[in-house]
């Protein structure tokens, strides 16, 4: 039997895995706070629902994806019960959200006796989003992980175990923990070689197919070369998700000083108003002339 599915939330990462999801045949409603955001989604065979409680109503499956722990806190309230009116509904909660929120998360969910809670944020930013090859991290009991397998495998390329509910978020940060030293690496290593007036071209020619080399660094140097902002990944979710890095390592008794100033860096960017930019514009906090 095919599942039933409710999408709340249809940004740059939700509105293509509602579309996703309604392509692999799955029946899938969606909602966002924001209606006209999500009423293109109708073309697409999704359900657009103006009332977050008809679009949860007996879903086998709820997914959250917003954009932060508020956010999918206050969602998730007003939707719980609504969905609970059903026996053996799963909620997939898959924003980035952090370890204290997913641990707040879980709870809300146990008020909720019939609902399933699942810790299942991705990997991936908006073209993986589109073209259904996210990486989920997927925690909590087996069997939902199980009943869930249909709609993992319409928005991933893969899913990973990460174990009890919550373990997503904390193997999320480690990954995040990469991801946000690439960007601020290639960043301010651009804002170098401009200022030392060495095109970028020959530093991509330098480290091109060695060990040191990666496709990032040029899908995110090219975008600085051009001065193409469009997000892919906006910088102010990048800020937010730096920001948990930072206190997950000062809950952990860990000194990290590099993600402390990627953390201000970003959040820098962000008050000087390119929050809705790519997360790479955190090279003009670097460059500030351009």
């Amino acid at each position: 039997m095919s599942l039933s599915v409710a999408v709340l939330g249809t940004g740059i990462m939700g509105a293509p895995m509602a579309r996703n999801l309604a392509r692999a045949g799955l029946d899938t409603a969606a909602w966002n706070r924001s209606h006209e955001k999500a009423a293109p989604l109708r073309g697409d065979g999704v359900a657009v629902h103006e009332r977050l409680e008809d679009a949860v109503a007996g879903r086998d499956v709820v997914v959250t994806m917003l954009a932060d722990a508020a956010a999918v806190e206050q969602v998730a309230a007003r939707a719980l019960p609504a969905a609970a009116a059903g026996d053996g509904t799963i909620w997939a909660q898959m924003s980035t959200i952090g370890i204290d929120a997913a641990e707040r998360c879980a709870r809300l969910a146990a008020a909720h006796g019939r609902v399933a809670y699942l810790d299942a944020p991705v990997l991936g930013t908006k073209a993986p989003a589109e073209q259904g090859n996210l990486v989920v991290l997927a925690s909590g009991a087996r069997d939902a992980i199980d009943r869930c397998a249909p709609v993992f495998e319409a928005v991933g390329q893969r899913t990973i175990d990460a174990g009890e509910a919550g373990a997503g978020q904390r193997l999320k940060l480690v990954a995040n923990s990469w991801v946000l030293a690439v960007v601020e690496g290639v960043a301010e290593t651009l804002a170098l070689a401009e200022g030392l007036g060495m095109p970028p071209e020959r530093f991509f020619a330098a480290i091109g197919g060695g060990a040191m080399d990666m496709p990032y660094v040029h899908v995110k140097g090219e975008a600085i070369v051009k001065r193409s902002f469009e997000p892919s990944f906006t910088l102010k979710l990048a800020a937010k998700d730096a920001a948990l890095v930072v206190a997950a390592a000062q809950e952990a008794g860990l000194d990290l000083p590099l993600h402390r100033t990627i953390a201000e860096r970003m959040a820098a960017g962000v008050e000087a108003g390119h929050a809705d930019e790519d997360m790479i514009a955190t090279w003009r906090m670097s460059a500030p002339s351009h």
